[in-house]
């Protein structure tokens, strides 16, 4: 991306998270949730890393929260409210680390201190620790007491003055009114293994901070109250506990039943490390996150942040990641502020369930029953954990019930852990550029007019459809023939997986079958599928990218081109010049006339022009040259030789035990004999394995010879 593309993007991002924000803190309506927010703010915090001189004051990077509202008495924070900057990766953490370190030694090295923190430490070696913190998705507020009494609490507002909410925050339960005494303090340090001389144990004044929140169920509790009364349900619990903490009448606070965790001291008292300051929060009566620990490697920071990914759902209250913070103090201190976020922690997210994309095309999918099915190719994008390429839009009327046109940003969301799902455009983020879809007025797949489905009394439907009513289900029959044994025998994509692949718009050909690796993401989220799943199934297919040339042209299901029609093409192609990719192969098929291949044994004229015709189809050109594009290459055939079953003609039938059948087919032809898939009188063996079928009945009928695994193997010694 250029510089003068990046700054209209970033004037639209900004625009657009002001309007967000202004909605959000000040009017405590949310227009979006949390997860797109963060998403595009993060696309916006990319941009300016990348684009520094394009970073001015106002920029949403740069700033806190929102103004305080008339109605309550403004509060100036002794120390701004910082918040932090956003991580969702392990390079994000990363990059953060690094250019704390690049920080951290141009400070040291300006001020000529050679005696403080190594940049081994900031590295993440050796002393340098961190302490990781769950995210309560809450309001933060600061607590101010003097003498030991709760004289003041206060919200964060724009993180230099927020609002007097003291009568309110009295009313939650978790919020000490008063300090214990010295001597109950020294106790409980003693308790809890720290020596309480370094720690002033009743200071005169004391200001800490933290998070009001509300518990799931009390959330669900409340709803289903508004419910009841036909009132307006909240959207999500962190709307309830700020609307909770700023309603004048501290008894309609206290009826919302809050919650709270205190994570920070403000005052110093001694305090060397992050992790004492929770620990000197317990002493003092305060309700801290029993979850929240020390870590000491960057490993570790990874291992507490997938554990609680996973098991946040046990929690009873809403959490969107884990803060991360530099364990020691004084670094923390070195590091200082940038922008409002401190330098030394940041807040590294779950994977959301909302997120900001870019639709950068939409293909149209034929079902098996021939229904046109739009698909949306968006920008990768990580949605609840996984990474997304693709989303349905299910039908043309869907596309223009959103107003979506290519290369909008849209929300994608994941809502509960299913199929991802466009659910929102966002047309503030336009420049002009974007375009219309088209409906296609016929079938990509074989060109046949389109039509669209009529229902009952005059009305129209949603869908459209292949006016071929044969097309959706022949394309399915050739690519169940493409992974089938005998072809590239991809083991795992059976016929039910291989039709849910072509619905949801994975697979439109073949070639494309090669180069699901990239959507690993999308795989894992379907119904009944997993990461592992998605996994194994990628691999899988990785591994048969390589193919003998004849496996290859059979599996193209060219019409009369069997399994040993292939073999003998093949062995007649193969001796003008070695053939290792699809465009080599294409490239010399252009080249057979008729006449050519008709003097290949066993090739006639009908077979000769189905192979002709076939390979000047610019279809199956495109397709060719697709496949090469993806990988696949042709590894060595095993050769024909004349040896003592030459001219005999084989059937094998069921599981053998010791090799597949395709290894007993190929066994077969290098000792010089044929196969066939159908017995008849000319049949000269029947090679049968277990429960091998209707081959065998006919076999014994017609008197063909019939050899166990055992006596095949003898044979073919």
């Amino acid at each position: 991306m250029d510089k003068e593309t990046a700054r209209k993007r970033i004037e639209k991002l900004r625009e657009e998270i002001e309007r967000y924000r202004f909605a959000y803190h000040v009017r405590d309506t949310s227009l979006v949730s949390d997860a797109v927010n963060d998403s595009l703010k993060k696309e916006l915090f990319d941009l300016e890393q990348k684009f520094p001189e394009l970073v001015t004051p106002d920029s949403p990077t740069q700033r806190v929260g929102g103004k305080p509202l008339a109605s309550f008495k403004k509060v100036v924070h002794e120390e701004p409210m910082t918040s932090f900057n956003d991580a969702f990766s392990e390079n994000d953490i990363r990059a953060w680390i690094e250019r704390l370190g690049s920080y951290l030694r141009q400070e040291t090295s300006d001020k000529r201190q050679e005696k403080e923190v190594s940049v081994s430490h900031v590295a993440g070696h050796m002393s340098l620790d961190y302490y990781c913190e769950l995210k309560i998705d809450g309001l933060a507020i600061e607590l101010i007491y003097e003498k030991g009494i709760f004289v003041q609490g206060s919200t964060r507002g724009d993180g230099k003055v927020g609002e007097d909410v003291t009568q309110n925050l009295k009313t939650v339960e978790a919020i000490p009114l008063k300090l214990p005494d010295a001597d109950e303090v020294t106790r409980s340090l003693k308790h809890l293994g720290l020596h309480p001389s370094p720690f002033t144990l009743h200071p005169p004044h004391l200001v800490v901070r933290g998070e009001v929140f509300i518990n799931r169920k009390d959330f669900e509790r409340m709803n289903r109250e508004q419910h009841a009364k036909g009132e307006k349900t909240y959207a999500n619990p962190r709307n309830v506990a700020a609307g909770s903490v700023r309603q004048l009448d501290p008894a309609v606070t206290a009826a919302r039943k809050l919650d709270s965790f205190q994570y920070a001291i403000v005052t110093d008292i001694g305090q060397k490390t992050h992790e004492e300051e929770h620990l000197l929060l317990q002493t003092f009566g305060f309700k801290t996150n029993p979850h929240n620990k020390r870590v000491r490697t960057l490993e570790e920071v990874f291992a507490f942040r997938e554990h609680w990914e996973k098991h946040r759902e046990r929690l009873p209250y809403e959490v969107d990641g884990v803060v991360v913070i530099v364990n020691d103090n004084k670094v923390l201190e070195r590091a200082g502020v940038v922008g409002k976020a401190p330098r030394a922690a940041i807040a590294y997210k779950f994977s959301p369930r909302e997120a900001t994309t870019i639709v950068q095309d939409i293909k149209v999918q034929v079902g098996r029953t021939g229904v046109l099915t739009p698909v949306a190719v968006m920008r990768p994008v990580t949605v609840g954990g996984v990474t997304i390429t693709h989303a349905t839009l299910h039908n043309a009327d869907e596309i223009e019930r959103l107003g979506l046109k290519v290369g909008d940003t849209v929300i994608v969301s994941r809502a509960g852990d299913v199929i991802p799902q466009v659910v929102k455009v966002l047309p503030n983020l336009r420049t002009g550029k974007e375009r219309k879809f088209v409906r296609p007025p016929h079938c990509p797949v074989d060109g046949s007019k389109v039509v669209r489905d009529g229902l009952p009394a005059g009305r129209q439907g949603v869908a459209y459809r292949c006016s071929n009513k044969r097309c959706g289900a022949r394309q399915r029959e050739s690519l169940r023939h493409f992974v089938a044994r005998g072809a590239f025998d991809i083991r795992g994509i059976g016929p039910k997986l291989l039709d849910r692949f072509v619905d949801e718009g994975f697979v439109s050909d073949a070639a494309d079958i090669f180069s699901l690796h990239e959507k690993e993401g999308d795989i894992a989220v379907l119904e009944r599928f997993g990461e592992t799943s998605a996994r194994n199934i990628v691999e899988e297919i990785e591994r048969r990218k390589r193919v003998t040339l004849p496996r290859f042209l059979f599996a193209l299901g060219i019409f009369h081109v069997g399994e040993e029609t292939a073999v003998a093409l093949v062995d007649a192609v193969a001796a003008h010049r070695p053939i290792h990719t699809p465009r080599q192969f294409l490239a010399e098929m252009q080249q057979w006339t008729v006449e050519k291949l008709q003097s290949i044994q066993d090739i006639g004229p009908k077979v000769a022009e189905s192979i002709r015709d076939w390979f000047h189809d610019p279809r199956n050109i495109a397709l060719l040259k697709k496949l090469d594009d993806a990988g696949v290459t042709f590894e060595a055939a095993p050769r024909k030789k004349h040896g003592n079953l030459s001219g005999k003609t084989f059937v094998v039938t069921g599981t053998l035990a010791s090799l597949s059948r395709e290894e007993a087919k190929d066994a077969i032809r290098r000792a010089g004999g044929g196969v066939s898939e159908s017995v008849s009188k000319k049949t000269d063996f029947v090679v049968v394995g277990e429960n091998p079928g209707s081959k065998y009945e006919s076999a014994k009928k017609l008197g063909v010879a019939i050899l166990d695994e055992q006596a095949f193997l003898k044979l073919i010694e």
